[in-house]
């Protein structure tokens, strides 16, 4: 049982999870600084910017998540009831951290707002212009963000435990 606590993620699992980790600090830092957006707001600057990184969080998420579909786990070796608390914390993550971006995406398209990713791929509108609904998903937007920060906190707060708490090797398998 502490031999598959002991086991860690693989590489690539361990570096899209970081690169994950870098991006959504970066958007929350950009978040937090950019003025507010309003009907006339054009996107640059921060929000140039915070555009920009979504789309590479939303990349990154989905390279994840197709990693994750095609790579088993190393074995947990947790209680049944911390697996499960685990698993839902997870879910949550994964769920908010492509949903997050996405309603972004939606509300950028109902401003006419062009996303790429890199720059270089032109990513199409997810919503008409000017769309009532587009600009909806910029509020469910925001205080989904604010959801993620908090299960984020929660997803650190566990870790940190695991490691000063029960002393296991939980928070060393992703390190």
């Amino acid at each position: 049982m502490q031999r598959a606590a002991n086991s860690r993620y693989d590489v690539v699992a361990r570096l899209l999870h970081w690169l994950v980790v870098a991006l959504v600090a970066a958007q929350f830092v950009i978040g937090w600084t950019m003025p507010d957006v309003h009907r006339d707001t054009r996107p640059t600057g921060e929000i140039a910017w915070h555009l920009g990184v979504g789309v590479a969080l939303l990349a990154a998420m989905a390279c994840r998540v197709i990693w994750r579909a095609t790579h088993r786990p190393p074995a947990d070796a947790q209680p049944p009831l911390l697996r499960a608390v685990s698993g839902l914390t997870h879910f949550g993550l994964y769920a908010l951290l492509v949903a997050v971006p996405v309603l972004g995406w939606i509300n950028a398209s109902s401003r006419a707002w062009a996303l790429t990713l890199f720059g270089v791929v032109p990513l199409p509108a997810l919503s008409p212009s000017g769309s009532s609904f587009g600009h909806a998903m910029g509020d469910v937007h925001g205080v989904l963000a604010w959801v993620l920060f908090g299960l984020i906190c929660l997803h650190v707060a566990a870790a940190l435990y695991h490691r000063f708490v029960l002393n296991d090797r939980v928070l060393q398998r992703m390190i």
